[in-house]
């Protein structure tokens, strides 16, 4: 059985990610990219669908005891677990090299105190579980080969094959160190390199070290922030630049439901937002490679934007599922793609402009194509601004206006003027300046309660929705205005659990189907709460905004990551993990609480 989702560790290699339980087993794995099939699936299933164990010998079977201690190695994502036992102490480091080749995942074990006899236990499977590959030697090498995959592993210890498992029992001493490698390559082609562990031990701390030198944040916060940034990093498709939400899929909102989603795709409103974290904290490459991507995947067709693509701008992204997994905690279905992808979502091309506005702002490089494709992209708002869409949720019910997403059609708008306004490129600037009014009047008459002093979900509703704490931050209404204070008041109240968490909006609906078309719940949305710490620092109300904060991130894991969600009953992350969308608004409320002068100590 797979461990709580907070029980994982990241590692990866900008391509593709791994995620490690405390017990010292891999249970998720896809090569050579994060949307590519996994070789270890036993997240999503049982011991059956794939692993890779490495710890301590714990009598016949069953997986090995957690770590008793683990960490990063300073600001890396090379993670360390030490375990105590009555024969002495180990500690096994995992890491991937930032790739120059063949994609690897290294574990060295090294021997602290004693003697203590280790066992290595891997089980490749090949499409999410459903092959089981063909392991044979080839000289001194093991290698697992199925169809357009082969999977190398390499050791100097000694290995065995016993129920269709690759295993390796050894001891280690003190100061004794023994590597184990797993590369992947094309069944095709010739076998990877021999790995060097240690010197891509080195190599990769060293990458991890340099990068975070660029870092120009060193407020209170730098240790959260600077987690979170390298996080963010790790979800970055190094060849191309495109951003990952997660690397994961099918990981439930709510433990034994359905909302279970594959995330292993960019979406333009996460990677916009994501942009101006990096930006704001000193990463302007990349920023640079993000803008870039954006500009290969849009192509010359601007009026057929999608909200999500592949990690390297691919359009198709079917939605599939895997019947032979039962799933996390059996959350069913697994999916594989995502529907979400023909969705209409006005949001983004609000969130998009933003992006690229912000950029312009701080300075990067001007990109002629970058502003023309901000002056079509304004065209087609124009055009259609006033539809019903899916909304920033992706909701599977019907289309509706939004309240958010008009808000962000407006944000669309007003950063193309002030482009306009600044002299960089042309466009019908007052009768742009004209349909900025009317979008904003159209919010404010048809999203507005005047009873209830809140906006609204969508226009005519009386529900309530976390997306619209982001009015001020915007710059819709300034932070002082009643209507701004209203809402997010009314959020407190009335989408607010008992613990101060946000939810998304209610999800309970008529015909056992929430409002969003969907059966079952899902816990506190992270980023809203961390939006809301951001609005309450905006009205002032900043001792408020930091206990919020420091509350947040003491939902994080020991290890500084966070999911999508906090489930307030259970008391345990989910969602898919870890989040992009959790991690950058953790690093803009760190910001904002800093220049406040709103913390602690």
């Amino acid at each position: 059985m797979a461990g709580r989702i907070e029980d994982y560790a990241l590692i990866g290699d900008m391509q593709t990610a791994a995620l490690v339980c405390r017990d010292g087993t891999v249970d998720w794995l896809c090569l050579p990219r994060f949307d590519s099939p996994a070789v270890f699936a036993g997240l999503l299933g049982t011991e059956e669908h794939g692993f890779w164990r490495m710890g301590p010998v714990n009598g016949p079977g069953g997986r090995p005891a957690p770590a008793d201690r683990r960490r990063y190695r300073g600001d890396s994502l090379v993670l360390e677990s030490e375990w105590d036992t009555p024969r002495g102490t180990v500690r096994v480091i995992d890491f991937m090299p930032p790739r120059d080749g063949a994609p690897q995942l290294i574990r060295i074990v090294e021997g602290v105190s004693g003697r203590v006899p280790m066992r290595s236990e891997l089980r490749m499977r090949f499409s999410y579980g459903w092959v089981v590959p063909w392991v044979h030697k080839v000289d001194s090498r093991t290698v697992a080969v199925a169809g357009p995959d082969s999977v190398w592993l390499d050791t100097a210890a000694e290995t065995y094959g016993k129920d269709l498992t690759t295993f390796s029992d050894f001891t280690v001493a003190p100061g004794e160190r023994i590597a184990f490698t797993i590369s992947w390559e094309p069944s095709h082609k010739e076998p990877p390199a021999v790995a060097d562990p240690e010197g891509s031990l080195e190599a990769t701390e060293e990458f991890w070290r340099e990068w975070v030198e660029h870092c120009t944040y060193h407020g209170p916060y730098r240790d959260a922030v600077v987690r979170s940034l390298i996080t963010l990093k790790a979800l970055t498709y190094a060849p191309t630049g495109g951003i990952v939400a997660a690397p994961t899929t099918s990981l439930p909102e709510c433990v034994g439901g359905v909302r279970n989603w594959d995330y292993r795709f960019t979406w333009l409103r996460d990677a916009a937002i994501t942009l101006s974290s990096l930006l704001r904290t000193g990463y302007r490459e990349e920023a640079r490679a993000w803008r870039e991507w954006l500009l290969r995947a849009v192509a010359g067709d601007p009026e057929n934007l999608q909200i999500m693509y592949g990690i390297a701008g691919e359009r198709e992204l079917g939605e599939n599922e895997l019947h032979w997994l039962p799933g996390y905690e059996n959350s069913r279905p697994v999916r594989v793609g995502n529907g979400a992808a023909g969705q209409l979502q006005l949001d983004v091309y609000g969130e998009v402009t933003e992006a690229l506005h912000l950029a312009h702002m701080t300075g990067l490089a001007r990109n002629d194509y970058a502003s023309l494709l901000q002056l079509k992209l304004i065209q087609w708002v124009e055009k259609h601004w006033d539809e019903p869409d899916e909304g920033i949720w992706e909701v599977r019910g019907p289309r509706r206006h939004f309240v958010h997403s008009k808000v962000m059609t407006w944000v669309a708008v007003d950063r193309t003027v002030k482009l306009i306004e600044s002299g960089d490129v042309d466009g019908p600037l007052e009768r742009w300046k004209d349909l900025r009014e009317t979008i904003h009047r159209d919010v404010c008459e048809k999203g507005y309660d005047k009873e209830r002093n809140t906006f609204t979900q969508s226009y005519g509703s009386q529900e309530l929705d976390a997306s619209l704490l982001l009015i001020p931050q915007m710059g819709f209404l300034p932070p002082d205005d009643k209507r701004v204070i209203g809402t997010i008041e009314a959020i407190q109240r009335e989408l607010s659990t008992e613990d101060g968490f946000v939810l998304r909006y209610p999800t309970s609906g008529a015909d056992d189907l929430g409002v969003d078309g969907l059966e079952g719940e899902e816990g506190a949305f992270l980023a809203c709460s961390f939006w809301l710490a951001d609005d309450l620092a905006m009205i002032g109300r900043v001792d408020e905004a930091r206990k919020l904060f420091e509350k947040l991130l003491s939902l994080r894991n020991d290890l500084g990551l966070l999911a999508e969600e906090w489930d307030p009953k259970a008391k345990r992350q989910v969602g898919n993990f870890p989040q992009a969308f959790s991690h950058v608004p953790l690093i803009d409320t760190a910001l904002r609480l800093t220049a406040s002068g709103a913390y602690g100590g």
